[in-house]
């Protein structure tokens, strides 16, 4: 699919390319990842003042109307530069959460904090045995006369470290794996009994397991209808797979060309590694897999912005067909450039490791082809079929 940008979708596709280029280059993103904080608030703020954190969000909420498409663009920038700011987390996540359920005082206040980069967000949604099912919620909230009380965990929340602001979800009707009863709180990071313990992610970011032990949460810090968040963190879940999907492209476009250039200067026998035929075919593989999975996140961010019945089994047959290229292209680029491939000081070895950690958030290539064959697809009755329908939309998406 070859989506027409207009002409401010490509100015801001201009203009994020060329910021990046120079004051984000790869050995200024090690020493980022290589401090202490893991993240740079310079360069957040620089973000803020171009108006990266508020493209996505309608004009009504305060933002510049740009929507899904104004997302991919940025996100498929920062997958090339591979970008460690939670601008995925703070504004695809939690940004988009809030416009769609808050209150209009919910989305003038917190949004306002958002596109000024003044505040930074995580999302606190999985368990340690919750899988990819965002019913599976053990974490509690009691109802009490002056609010709520969670008592819970969370694991693995990216960004969480960051944060001065969690979105929580919590049971507050209902057993583990209904759909009815789930509920999302906004939690201060800071506040009493919040017990943040960080590390560093497979791919230099930064996450932490959360344990809520007795938060209280006034109402006012209810985000939507009690009960009913699941339909918003499916919808949620969609947007998060498009833009991961861009990032993800974005990434392989890198890699790919890296190998390339690498291929075409390395000698071996006297000859470039390029002049080697079995190469070539690889190479143009490689490039193959990134133009189906450049064509099918078109296609998907498409459906997000035009809406549709499809936009479900769309976004799992993207991410299925997204990792499997972005391993692929990874995996070889690494191979081609041989054992530097994998060294600290080569760019290749973070890209792959980016690619892998995108792979697992939200559901693997697996787990989103069981979902097809599963719940999304009625006829599909196995994973092969499911597979097959899956490259079907690739290809018509291409």
């Amino acid at each position: 699919m070859d989506i027409e940008f207009t002409d401010e979708q490509r100015i801001l596709k201009d203009s994020v390319e060329r910021m990046l280029r120079t004051s984000y280059d790869f050995d200024r993103r090690r020493a980022i990842i290589a401090s202490e904080e893991g993240w740079s608030e310079s360069h957040w703020q620089e973000f803020a003042d171009m108006g990266l954190l508020a493209a996505p969000f309608s004009e009504e909420a305060g933002g510049l109307g740009g929507g899904p498409i104004a997302a991919m663009i940025i996100m498929e920038a920062f997958g090339r530069h591979l970008v460690v700011e939670p601008y995925f987390e703070t504004v695809v996540l939690a940004g988009g959460l809030i416009e769609a359920l808050g209150s209009e005082l919910q989305r003038h206040d917190l949004l306002a904090g958002i596109i000024s980069g003044r505040s930074i967000w995580a999302l606190a949604l999985l368990e340690a045995r919750s899988g990819q099912d965002l019913s599976a919620v053990s974490t509690t909230a009691e109802r009490q006369a002056d609010g709520y009380v969670l008592r819970g965990a969370k694991a693995v929340v990216v960004a969480a470290p960051w944060a001065d602001k969690l979105i929580v979800s919590a049971r507050t009707s209902g057993t583990q794996n209904d759909r009815e009863g789930v509920t999302l709180f906004i939690v201060d990071s800071h506040a009493p009994n919040v017990h943040l313990q960080g590390f560093k992610t497979l791919d230099g970011r930064r996450a932490a397991e959360i344990k809520l032990e007795g938060v209280r949460v006034p109402p006012g810090n209810l985000l939507g209808r009690e009960g009913a968040a699941i339909e918003a963190l499916e919808s949620c879940r969609e947007r998060a797979i498009a833009a991961q999907c861009a990032e993800a492209i974005g990434a392989m476009t890198e890699l790919n060309k890296a190998t390339l250039e690498y291929t075409k200067t390395r000698k071996q026998f006297g000859v470039p590694l390029s002049s080697f035929q079995v190469l070539q075919h690889r190479l143009v593989d490689m490039f193959i897999a990134q133009e189906e999975a450049t064509a099918i996140t078109y296609a998907l961010n498409a459906t997000l912005v035009q809406g549709g019945d499809n936009t479900a089994k769309l976004a799992s047959a993207a991410k299925a067909k997204v990792g499997e290229a972005g391993r692929y292209v990874g995996e070889q680029a690494v191979q081609l450039h041989g054992g530097m491939g994998m060294s600290n000081e080569l760019k290749v070895g973070h890209y792959l490791k980016r690619l892998v950690a995108i792979n697992i958030q939200y559901g693997d290539p697996a787990f989103h082809t069981r979902r097809c064959a599963e719940d999304v697809f009625a006829p599909a009755s196995s994973i092969q079929e499911a597979t097959a329908i899956a490259a079907d939309l690739s290809a018509d998406a291409a």
